[in-house]
């Protein structure tokens, strides 16, 4: 599957538009997680910036991302301990993961009602509401 690189000007002002100093790793992890809607490991984001030609290291990846998502040009999905992606789509939306082919798939946050939220501990306000369900393959069953 091919992907369409945003330039490197069109990042910078993404960077720049939340608060991001664009150095040249953090505009590598971009263009390679901004160039479609995509769910991305960060070994993922790794290997791909590594075949563009980038010279990164594992650290600085993790902490792009970790300075990305606290930033919200990304959302950090953890589908279970040992698998977390990083969404290039920050807006509100809900996600299936499925078991068995370790795909993350969207689906709009209208889809899904929430009633009855418990109460909130004293001192604390909702931040969001992040939904993963996991599925797996009928034909598997």
């Amino acid at each position: 599957m091919s992907q369409q690189q945003p330039t490197t000007e069109e990042v910078i002002r993404r960077l720049q538009k939340h608060g991001v100093n664009p150095t040249r790793q953090r505009i590598d992890v971009a263009r390679v997680l901004f160039a479609r809607p995509q769910h991305l490991s960060a070994e993922e984001i790794l290997h791909s910036t590594r075949k563009l030609g980038a010279r990164i290291s594992k650290a600085t990846v993790y902490n792009t991302l970790a300075l990305f998502s606290s930033k919200g040009l990304v959302r950090e999905i953890i589908v279970d301990p040992s698998r977390v992606f990083y969404d290039s789509n920050p807006t509100a939306h809900h996600h299936f993961y499925n078991i068995d082919t370790g795909e993350l798939l969207d689906f709009d946050a209208t889809q899904l009602q929430l009633r009855n939220m418990p109460h909130l501990p004293p001192g604390t306000v909702a931040d969001g509401v992040d939904v993963v369900i996991r599925i797996r393959n009928a034909s598997l069953q």
